[in-house]
């Protein structure tokens, strides 16, 4: 019986973990597939960020502190529901971008 809560328990935490790629996917029309383009002609181009510079980026807009390139009133509400799993993923995702 234990063995099988275990298997659940595991099983339902690999569903709710944060997909990156499949959360990226509405930042490509701003962005690019790959993270190409500057959003806008506006921003930097994000493709290969270090995770934790993205990181740093999307808390600071989602708190409201982050106003790059006039682009923070947009970007809060793009990341305002993420979770810190969810910024994570997206942040570990976009480093892989090469």
């Amino acid at each position: 019986m234990k063995k099988i809560v275990l298997t659940l328990l595991v099983a339902s935490a690999s569903l709710m973990a944060a997909d990156g790629a499949e959360l990226f996917k509405k930042c490509t029309s701003c962005h690019g597939a790959a993270g190409e383009k500057a959003a806008l002609n506006k921003s930097q181009i994000i493709k290969g960020w270090d995770a934790a510079k993205t990181a740093e980026a999307l808390n600071g807009y989602k708190a409201g502190t982050r106003h790059s390139a006039g682009m923070g009133g947009l970007m809060k509400g793009q990341v305002a529901a993420y979770s810190d799993a969810d910024i994570a993923a997206i942040s570990a995702y976009i480093a892989t971008l090469k």
